[in-house]
């Protein structure tokens, strides 16, 4: 048996020592086991001392951790199972085995998801929701959700398919934002360094606020997106679908200005572009471009529509485009 273990109920682990082994508890069924096992014995002497016993539950518990140092020294199957069966006779009552404060703690594990730049990621929280992030962007996220609400923080662009949950709101927090949902599908762009957010309602319904301000927020109905920009709300329908298309691996863009796709080819592989002709800021494109085509690639493609010039200098990792 892990020495953790004793000195976890004992209360001798600091709290970075007592989060660790929570979480290789959480993914380790046979230390998952250990734990259990321990945790009925000191749950049971718990319940003696309620009786006035006090006496005998400590001697309880010192006998089975005398037995655990046996099984240890002999490492058989046999003391084993003798070492279970004189810790069944030692509590001498039905097992009731909860979990709740492991979970409690999990909760407060945070994980953090970065996607680099030209690439993207899809995972599955603890409730079911699926979310789908984009390039150069950040989830944190916890391994267990708590009992009172579902919270993630995103930095970047993110497309979640939210589970239902009538009683645990799912709450999305950005860095200047909040959005509140039940269970619904919505795409939210909110990368760091950008003059606006902008969330976008697939189906279902879900509330937008300021930070400590959700009394004033709105409500967004589906085929609608809401821009956030110095902190006022703008709601208009979708206005280009085939956006969210990004989570398949495809970049779409719909009569947008060179200078806009740019902005969004930088975000997306972490690349400087420099245009030195501003007229070239103003043509407007439409199509399609797979992710894993790579930036040059995709401004190759643009060049065909209309004429330019491609400068790569990789050791500083800067685009130059030219008439």
């Amino acid at each position: 048996m892990d020495d953790r273990l004793i000195k976890f109920f004992l209360g001798e682990l600091n709290n970075a020592e007592r989060l660790q082994l929570l979480k290789e508890i959480s993914n380790n069924d046979s230390l998952k086991n250990e734990f259990i096992s321990l945790q009925n014995v000191f749950s049971l002497s718990d319940v003696l001392k309620q009786r006035g016993d006090e006496e005998k539950a400590q001697k309880s518990f010192q006998q089975f951790i005398k037995q655990i140092h046996i099984k240890r020294r002999n490492e058989t199957l046999k003391i084993i199972s003798k070492i279970a069966a004189i810790a069944m006779i030692l509590i001498a009552s039905s097992v009731f085995v909860t979990l709740y404060f492991v979970k409690n703690d999990i909760s407060n594990i945070k994980n953090t998801l970065y996607v680099p730049a030209g690439q993207r990621a899809q995972l599955t929280l603890q409730d079911g929701t699926i979310v789908w992030l984009n390039a150069q962007s950040t989830l944190i996220y916890p391994s267990h959700f708590s009992n009172k609400e579902r919270k993630v923080i995103l930095k970047g662009e993110a497309y979640f398919n939210v589970a239902k949950n009538h009683r645990k709101p799912f709450i999305v927090e950005t860095q200047n934002i909040q959005l509140k949902v039940l269970g619904t599908q919505f795409n939210v762009y909110n990368y760091p360094n950008t003059d606006y957010s902008q969330v976008a309602l697939i189906e279902g319904s879900i509330k937008i606020y300021q930070h400590h301000k959700e009394s004033e927020g709105i409500i967004l109905k589906p085929n609608e997106e809401a821009t956030i920009r110095n902190g006022k709300f703008t709601v208009a329908k979708i206005d280009n679908p085939n956006h969210f298309l990004w989570k398949d691996g495809i970049y779409c863009f719909e009569n947008e200005r060179l200078i806009d796709i740019i902005k969004q080819l930088q975000l997306y592989y972490d690349v400087t572009i420099k245009v030195e002709d501003p007229e070239i800021f103003n043509v407007r494109y439409t199509g399609k471009f797979r992710q894993r085509d790579g930036i040059n690639e995709i401004l190759h493609i643009i060049r065909k529509i209309q004429q330019f010039n491609i400068v790569t200098d990789e050791n500083n990792n800067i685009i130059t485009i030219t008439k």
